[in-house]
């Protein structure tokens, strides 16, 4: 199965852990990852993230997140 390669990395807080989402470029999510492991602080090393996911091109990949998580999350576009 051919799966989009990963376009962004978001950061937030889920249920007070806090995890890396991993989307496609059309946020399709990908797969989540535990934010603290070495391959997530690898992939993100010497990118600046934006801060907050409360846009409304976010609404639908991050529905199950609170308002506050959204607003508290770190947004890290990939190269590709």
């Amino acid at each position: 199965m051919h799966s989009s390669p990963v376009k962004f990395l978001i950061m937030v807080d889920a249920g007070g852990a806090m995890v890396a989402r991993l989307f496609d470029a059309n946020r399709v999510h990908v797969i989540d990852m535990d934010a603290s492991t070495e391959e997530v602080v690898d992939t993100i090393e010497g990118i600046a993230p934006v801060h907050g996911a409360t846009g409304p091109e976010w609404d639908l990949a991050l529905a199950g997140h609170t308002a506050s998580e959204r607003a508290q999350a770190q947004v890290y576009m990939l190269a590709v």
